[in-house]
Parts: structure tokens; sequence; C-alpha cells
């Protein structure tokens, strides 16, 4: 457990820290903090669990400090110091959330008296969130399970844990060679949530599955995830939900597909695999530029989210992807029009171009003169 002390006196922090008997109650780390300003950054960083304030302090004072707590839902426990015995301070205090306070000068006594009561009022309501998280999860699991069985489900708590959207990508997972597969789906729910792109969930029924329900398009989210944080395969099938009644139908028809051996594995990644995978993408490029390329198409093709390609491929060509084609596609022309007798019209529909003067354009950018002018000086 964290302790801050934010007073921009140090002889008051250095007292603080003589004082308290922090082993005694559980504290392994000690921050400190001029100022509010400077604690602030510390909070944002370190996130202690119990802050030791002064009310008067140059900038962001104590007072506006533990409103700025108050305004983010700040969890931990909040004792206010003070010089100044003040009922308006204290009623402020009061009304954001503090915990208690203590009086200048700080007595050893009275102090470890709060300390002791702020771990121990900290502990108990950790243990009540935890409680009362568990017991929403247990209670969402079991209503996804119910909703998967086809019995009565209480469809608006579902859809309470999920990115509002009008269709989503339902997937069943397998595990095997995995005794607890729990923490990995846990995990997973976790980082869902926080992106606020779906949730999953494992079925409570024995049967070492889970159930993942994700926006649209976010897929490759969840398999780099998977590929990065499991260590054995998985088996995937994966369907769309056009309404969340539709559950009972899609898991049945699902597990009919795992049941047909319809089914892919995902694996981690390691390095020598990834780097050849977009060694891949490149190859794959170099052939099909001519034709409608883009990173979601590449992103369906190589199960790699768009934005791990478009960082990979960066560097190791040096290009982004739309810069690397229109360079193949340019070098291409060139060829033509220095090789064939193909139109320039002809050129740029080959090429993927359909408005011939946008071609011509973008070949006068890259180049420096215009198509006719190259063809022509080439045959020079």
């Amino acid at each position: 457990m964290k302790v801050l002390i934010a007073d921009d006196e140090f002889n008051v922090r250095d007292v603080i820290r003589y004082i308290g008997k922090w082993d005694e109650h559980g504290i392994t780390e000690l921050l400190e903090a001029a100022n509010g300003n400077e604690a602030k950054k510390v909070i944002e960083k370190e996130q202690p669990e119990i802050i030791f304030t002064d009310i008067k302090m140059p900038g962001m004072s104590g007072l506006d400090l533990i409103e700025w707590l108050d305004s983010i839902s700040y969890e931990g426990k909040v004792v206010l110091i003070t010089g100044y015995d003040d009922y308006q301070f204290m009623r402020k205090a009061i009304q954001h959330n503090s915990f208690d306070y203590l009086l200048k000068p700080v007595e050893d006594e009275a102090f470890n008296n709060v300390l002791k009561k702020a771990v121990a009022a900290y502990d108990e309501e950790s243990k009540s969130r935890l409680y009362q998280e568990d017991a929403v999860k247990i209670r969402w699991s079991q209503t996804v399970l119910a909703a998967c069985h086809g019995e009565p489900a209480d469809l608006e708590l579902i859809a309470s844990n999920l990115p509002s959207s009008e269709r989503y990508d339902f997937t069943l997972l397998t595990f095997y060679q995995m005794h607890q597969p729990a923490p990995y789906i846990e995990k997973l729910a976790d980082e869902l949530v926080e992106q606020e792109i779906g949730s999953a969930v494992m079925l409570p029924d024995d049967s070492n599955q889970s159930v993942l329900i994700t926006l649209p398009e976010e897929w490759f989210f969840v398999e780099e995830h998977l590929s990065r944080e499991l260590d054995i395969p998985v088996r995937l099938v994966k369907g769309e939900l056009q309404s969340l009644q539709e559950i009972h139908e899609k898991y049945n028809h699902l597990q009919s597909e795992l049941e047909n051996q319809n089914y892919r594995s995902i694996q981690r990644l390691d390095e020598l695999e990834a780097k050849q995978r977009m060694n891949d993408i490149i190859s794959y490029v170099e052939t099909y530029y001519m034709e409608d390329m883009s990173l979601e198409r590449l992103a369906n093709r190589f199960f790699f989210s768009r934005e791990h390609i478009s960082r990979k491929f960066k560097q190791e060509t040096g290009m982004t992807l739309s810069k690397y084609i229109t360079k193949l596609r340019i070098d291409q022309a060139k060829r033509w029009l220095k090789e064939s007798d193909e139109s320039i019209f002809s050129i740029s529909t080959m090429l993927g171009y359909q408005d011939e003067k946008y071609f011509s354009k973008l070949f006068k950018k890259e180049v420096g003169i215009t198509p006719f002018e190259f063809r022509n000086g080439e045959k020079s």
C-alpha cells in the first residue's frame, strides 16, 4: 500500500516520515510532493491508496486537490493537515469526502491512530468493492449462459455491459491443454472494456468455453491480444449478431461448427513468425498493388490489426502503405510508357486509377513531368 505526503514544508514531511509506523500498518512505499500540482502528478502516476495533504500550499491547495480527487471518484483515503482550526475548511473537506484531518504540529499518537483507521477503512471498502464486482461479473456470465442455452435471460443486462451497436461479432473460444483459462479471459475482458469495444466471459458450465461479444471490425485487436497472451492454442469460431435476441441461435450454430471441426486455432507468435508474416504482407502488396489495396484488406487476410500493419510496414519499408503502393504503380507506369503503346488513359485504368487527370497529376508530382512528357522524352 502506498502513502503520499503532500506539504510545502519539508520539515513537516520529514516529521511525518519519522513518526509514521509504516511497516506496522502495511505501508510499502512513501511518496512525497511539495505542492498540490506536484501531488496531482504523483497521484496520476503512482495511485497511492492514502494521502496526507496540507491545506495551505502554493498553486493548487489541499482543498483544490481533494476537490479534484472527488471529481475523478478517487477511492483512497485523504487526510487533511492544517494549522488552521477553521470550520469552513473542514466543511469543504467533508463535502469532498475527506477521511479525517490533523492539526499542526502533528503528534505521534494522533497521526498513527488516523493512519490505522484510514488503512482499515480502505481495506474494508476494497473487499466490498471486489465482492460487488465479482457479484456483477457472475450475474452477467450466468445471464449470457442462459441466453446461449435459450433460457429466459435479461438482454438489457447483457446490453448494459456492451458498447452500443446495431450488431456485434459473436465468438466462441474453446480452450484445451489448459486447466485454468479464466485468468486469460478476465484479462481480455478488462482490455475489451477499457477499449470500449466489447466484453468476454467464461461460461460457468464446465465446458472450458468462453464467449466474446465485440464491436464489428475490432476482432483483430482480440486476436492480437490472444496471440500475445496465450502460450497454447485455442479453438475459435466466429459469427455475427444482428441482435442480442439471436444469441441462442448463433451459439448453437457455432457449437455445430466446432463439432464439425470447422474452427481456427490461435497460437502465440514468436518474433520469427511475426517477421515472416510481415514479409508475406510486403510480397502480397508487391503482387496485387494494382488492385484496391487497404489496411483493412491486409488485416482481413493476415490477421494483424490495421494499426500493427501500418506501424510495422513503415518500419520494414521506410514508407507508409499508400506511399509504397504509389511508388510501385508509378514504376510500372514508367515501364508501360517506355515499352508499350498503351494510351495514358488505359495505363491509368490498369493501375487502378479511374481518373486519367488524377493519375497524370500524381505522376507529375512523383516524377516531375507528366506521363506524356515522360513518354516523349523516352522515345527521343
